[in-house]
């Protein structure tokens, strides 16, 4: 029993160093007016330039993620040193001067025209739908019992002749750096779903049965000096089919489902935990053997 009690320990330690400091925040609002909301509904499902940061936003220490309020089911990263929140200070943007002098993240990572890290489509057997709401988006952001949250849900998106409802939302939890995506149609209806992570040319990419992993430096896009970043999708596999490396995604495609889940970590080099590939692939392997 001591061994046990011992080796418990030892894994909780060694775990600590990389969730511990981690809190969580959430950020919802029109760039009109800076009030944060904790739902916006719209008839019109796009408003991707005027809600703050694009759409919903959520955060843990070391990453906050947004969700494009568009048609794209895009997640994009923000990457961060894991010492701070910043959704609420730095609205996505700090300056060159805030990351220089006050450790502030950076909006590096590009999604381009992919879902990006964890974002969903749907596939209908042949090809990729993007959510396209005929009907509206609605937006949401805020607290939960154990964390924070963001969603968006889109109404009305034709799915092989027939409109579904899709919510994709993103939880966070308290004292970890990890986040949880659900995909799920409201309806009640079984849609295969299209999710993975994106790269881009040099990268490296990782994978294994139970998850798919990117590291790497991404076009310079919002800074001129960008810093190598990693993004990484972890999934059950029995409710998927097999990873595919497509020009610009490591891309898994769902079985027929109502719902999925599946957890996306970040990491990058303003860090001082999971700071380097050999790292990072490390814990996208098996985060119980997690670098101290």
């Amino acid at each position: 029993m001591k061994t046990k009690l011992f080796s418990l320990a030892a894994l909780a330690l060694s775990l600590g160093c990389i969730c511990a400091s981690a809190q969580t925040a959430s950020s919802l609002f029109w760039r009109a007016d800076s009030i944060q909301v904790n739902e916006i509904v719209s008839q019109e499902a796009v408003q991707y330039q005027r809600v703050g940061h694009h759409g919903p936003a959520v955060e843990n220490s070391h990453m906050a993620l947004r969700v494009y309020f568009n048609d794209s089911g895009a997640i994009d990263i923000y990457s961060k040193s894991g010492e701070q929140m910043e959704l609420m200070k730095y609205h996505w943007y700090p300056t060159v001067k805030q990351q220089a002098e006050e450790g502030a993240g950076c909006d590096e990572y590009l999604v381009g025209k992919t879902v990006g890290p964890g974002g969903i489509a749907l596939w209908d057997g042949k090809e990729e739908i993007k959510l396209v709401a005929t009907k509206g988006r609605t937006a949401r952001a805020g607290k939960t019992p154990k964390g924070s949250y963001a969603e968006i849900i889109s109404y009305g998106v034709m799915y092989k002749g027939e409109p579904v409802d899709i919510s994709v939302r993103v939880d966070v939890f308290d004292g970890s750096r990890e986040a949880r995506v659900t995909a799920t149609e409201l309806n009640g209806k079984k849609v295969q779903f299209l999710t993975g992570v994106n790269y881009h040319p040099g990268e490296t990419l990782d994978q294994g049965r139970k998850y798919v992993a990117v590291w790497g430096v991404h076009p310079s896009d919002v800074s001129q000096n960008p810093i190598p970043l990693g993004a990484g999708l972890r999934f059950k596999p029995r409710k998927f089919g097999p990873v595919e490396t497509t020009e610009n995604m490591l891309r898994i495609i769902s079985k027929p489902a109502k719902s999925i889940t599946t957890t996306v970590v970040a990491a990058s080099t303003k860090e001082k935990t999971l700071c380097d590939q050999a790292r990072f692939f490390a814990y996208m392997k098996n985060p119980r053997k997690a670098v101290k």
